[in-house]
């Protein structure tokens, strides 16, 4: 990977000098300037009372009941570089992330909160891939390249009437110019629950214009017994109909694993740079109904390019008697994540909040 003024960067290129500028956005410097940081005064009866400004004052925000509040408004061309947050799992689902590039008025990013950070479920599950980890106990981190070439700005919206307290988060990005062949990340969240008889999930449909299909994240509920995961993700590229050009193998085959990811008779949890299942919850025979599953799978050094449009599916799949396929009806969320040139298509209206809900 080559350096464009700090835009790219690896262990290769690191020692290299470089006139960007990195700045930061928090709750103790929401605007990122230069020399902004740390300015709140302290609450005559917060924990910061006898310390004075400066010191830890304003380290996370609360999103009330509807609001929607801006976490980045950014008005220079550059790059985000890295992203952080952490909340309540909680409220995972019911608070939904929104990325808009150079002015425009439909979001290239819209997700709840956890999906993004390949957290579907809102229970705690360590992530170590390369774009997104998610540490103990709860900590997301997101290192996708997001350049952009006037402004950018994030929102976040409280889906739900009740208050969300103590969000943490800092946003870090550089300063610095763009080139021409730079695409604009783009992620969008679709669920079906339950899928529809016979039907197949749509991960992405609609897209136009030129770019890279470069992640998918899902968190997979199983509504049946036995296993979920006989189905084939498919890839419709650049006027691809009834037939699409890549066509995968199996579920588990498509995130990185084989025969059904179980050994010794118990499904194994993996997380690795491109690909893994950090996370399965178990039946407890008590609160608990189905077995549910977070998967991902990204294409860093294999995107799949497209020059026209894309559109996504996987098929979802089990057994019946007599060696028969079933298909599932299953609760199943996805995330696509690609990169593509402006103006994108306008997403689908992603659902109210009693369909984002994990129930």
């Amino acid at each position: 990977m080559v350096s464009f003024n700090g835009l790219h960067m690896n262990l290769g290129s690191l020692s290299r000098l470089s006139n960007a500028q990195t700045r930061s956005i928090n709750a103790e410097n929401p605007t990122g300037e230069k020399g902004k940081g740390g300015l709140a005064l302290p609450d005559p009866g917060g924990p910061a009372r006898e310390l004075g400004q400066g010191w830890k004052v304003r380290p996370c925000i609360h999103v009330l009941a509807g609001q929607t509040v801006t976490l980045a408004d950014i008005s220079e061309p550059g790059a985000i570089q890295h992203i952080w947050m952490t909340v309540n799992p909680a409220a995972w689902r019911s608070l939904v992330l929104r990325f808009y590039w150079d002015g425009e008025e439909q979001p290239s990013i819209e997700t709840p909160l956890g999906d993004f950070f390949c957290s579907g479920w809102c229970v705690r599950a360590n992530v170590s891939s390369l774009p997104v980890a998610v540490n103990p106990a709860g900590g997301f981190n997101s290192y996708w390249e997001m350049p952009f070439r006037k402004s950018a700005r994030i929102t976040i919206e409280n889906v739900t009437p009740k208050d969300v307290l103590d969000l943490f988060y800092q946003i870090t990005y550089t300063l610095t110019d763009v080139p021409d062949d730079a695409a604009y990340l783009h992620a969008q969240w679709r669920r079906s629950n339950p899928l529809p008889y016979k039907s197949v999930h749509t991960l992405l449909d609609g897209v136009k214009g030129q770019g890279h299909y470069v992640g998918t994240y899902m968190a997979w509920g199983s509504n049946n017994n036995g296993w979920w995961g006989e189905g084939e993700i498919k890839f419709y590229l650049d006027g691809d109909t009834d037939f699409p050009t890549i066509c995968g193998t199996g579920t588990e085959d498509y995130f990185g694993g084989a025969w059904c990811f179980i050994m010794d008779n118990e499904y194994q949890r993996f997380s690795t740079p491109f690909l893994g299942m950090p996370q399965v919850i178990k039946p407890d025979g008590l609160n608990i109904t189905q077995q549910r599953f977070g998967l991902y799978r990204w294409h860093i050094m294999d995107p799949i390019r497209f020059q026209q449009d894309l559109r996504v599916t996987i098929q979802a799949l089990g057994w019946r008697s007599e060696g028969r396929y079933l298909p599932l009806q299953d609760d199943i969320a996805s995330t696509a994540f690609w990169y593509q040139s402006e103006p994108h298509a306008p997403f689908p209206s992603l659902p109210e909040r009693d369909f984002l809900e994990v129930i």
